[in-house]
């Protein structure tokens, strides 16, 4: 066993954080080393969505243990996700490089539906393989997902905001329990699984299987109070709400098979997971262990194996808004030439994450245009913003949008938010290959005498271009003059060489 064969995932969720270890054999999984904390980050957000201080020490605490053992692994080994918490959070843009410094790695902060899919890969590929639909829920700490399917790739995948750590604070604040707050709980999940239920009815499953700590510690108090049954239905959580009703809290109702570390939460869990099953008619719930962090695993390992799901994310979004595909590629093989020559003497981390993103921002760079011709950037960035990207992080989407709105018009607009450096250079890249491609045409642009190099210090970007290509394409070149204007505007100064 070998560092090499190693990889990492760290889950970020809103009630705990999570490290697990796996040593990678054959394609196979082994879990070699797990760390669980109970950070309760979700308790430190006030009703104004900003995380307090100690939330963010408990954390940058949790961090700091997490990145001493992963010392050593390299970037590839290991890929941190964040959850409800940080989706939510105001002042996450201020707490998340203190975070990713403590714990020596980047942090992904995924979308709803982006946690669901890694949710469903991790039960998917841990349970055996079916032919009839499961229905997949995971109460969080601040959101919990439904997702339905049986094949690698699920048919539905949902997010809402309702978890075990924000109804327990927000119907039981003091611990107290009553039939009045806690009807009062279900009633709320209710009216927030209403907005889906008709869409996963219509679809429907054979079984339902719940993942992670509620539904785990659901199945415990009821299987140690009744060994033979391994199960949830509603009528067992009714028999235990009405126990911890009648004790007014959940310590008073003393709860065998109930972990201290659930106490708190717990309350919220079991009142969101019997809205669940009123909703939505569930007769009886399976509990397994898989859970977000196996898939993590599971979509770590696809990549390494070159089964990378955005890859075929690009693709259907392609085919979906109708992209030129050859023209992306010209674009995009014009793009990774010029971007090549601009970090060729640079020391940057991640070089090959920022080619990748630059290559499929080009493949995109059009798909606005199903929209609009006017403005068709702007619509194409809002799309790669604001769309369900799976196998995308947030952050990689809002590279891509940043990437795709910079490629045309004025820089002004992105120079107010970013002052990345890599980014910049990615965004010349894109401009200047869209600029050379815009006949929609092979054409023979002369980059063996195309030389664009950028000096750090003096802020200065050069490409010298042949005087007779220039000649014969005076709409380039009148473009390319343009462009040194809009990029002194931002403090870079664009100039044009001819020889």
């Amino acid at each position: 066993m070998t560092a090499q064969d190693m990889l990492a995932s760290v889950d970020l969720g809103s009630n705990s954080f999570r490290l697990q270890i796996c040593h990678v054999q054959n394609g196979s999984l082994q879990v070699v080393d797990s760390i669980k904390e109970m950070v309760r980050l979700a308790a430190g957000l006030d009703e104004h969505k900003i995380l307090d201080e100690d939330s963010q020490q408990r954390a940058l605490n949790c961090l700091a243990r997490f990145g001493e053992r992963l010392r050593g692994f390299s970037p590839q080994q290991v890929r941190a996700v964040a959850t409800n918490t940080f989706r939510v959070a105001k002042n996450i843009d201020q707490f998340l490089p203190q975070a990713e410094e403590k714990l020596g790695f980047p942090i992904d902060i995924i979308a709803g539906r982006e946690e669901a899919r890694l949710i469903y890969t991790g039960v998917v590929h841990t349970l055996p393989p079916r032919s009839e639909n499961m229905l997949v829920i995971d109460i969080g700490g601040g959101s919990t997902e439904f997702v339905i399917g049986h094949d690698i790739q699920p048919e539905i995948t949902e997010s809402l905001n309702l978890g075990c750590v924000s109804y327990s604070m927000r119907f039981f604040p003091r611990g107290k329990i009553s039939h009045k707050n806690f009807q009062a709980a279900i009633n709320a999940a209710r009216a927030e699984i209403q907005r889906i239920s008709q869409e996963l009815k219509s679809i429907g499953w054979k079984s339902a299987i719940g993942t992670s700590g509620s539904a785990r510690s659901i199945r415990d108090v009821i299987s140690a109070d009744n060994a033979a049954l391994d199960a949830i239905t509603l009528e067992q959580m009714q028999i235990m709400a009405n126990r911890i009703i009648s004790a007014g809290s959940i310590k008073k109702a003393r709860l065998e098979g109930l972990k201290n570390d659930r106490m708190d939460v717990f309350p919220g869990g079991l009142a969101v997971m019997m809205a669940a099953f009123a909703e939505l008619n569930i007769q009886e719930m399976t509990v397994t262990d898989a859970a977000l962090r196996d898939g993590v695993f599971y979509d770590m390992l696809g990549r390494q194996l070159g089964n990378d799901l955005r890859i075929q994310t690009i693709i259907d979004f392609q085919n979906r808004y109708h992209a030129d595909k050859v023209q992306a590629q010209r674009v995009e093989t014009l793009a990774e030439s010029i971007f090549d020559q601009l970090t060729t003497e640079m020391e940057v981390n991640h070089l090959d994450q920022w080619h990748q993103l630059l290559c499929w921002a080009a493949q995109l760079h059009e798909i606005g245009l199903d929209i609009s011709h006017t403005g068709y950037h702007k619509h194409a960035a809002y799309i790669l913003e604001q769309a369900d990207m799976p196998g995308f992080s947030r952050k990689e989407q809002h590279i891509l949008a940043t990437l795709v709105l910079g490629q045309r018009g004025d820089l002004r607009k992105i120079a107010e938010y970013t002052n990345q450096e890599i980014l910049w250079l990615a965004i010349l890249a894109l401009r200047l290959a869209t600029l050379f491609c815009r006949a929609r045409q092979d054409m023979a642009i002369p980059l063996h005498h195309c030389k664009i190099t950028y000096q750090k210090t003096r802020k200065q970007l050069m490409i010298t271009l042949e005087e007779n290509w220039l000649i014969n394409n005076p709409l380039t070149a009148s473009a390319l003059l343009q462009e040194s204007v809009l990029w002194k505007k931002i403090g870079l100064h664009l100039e044009l060489q001819v020889i």
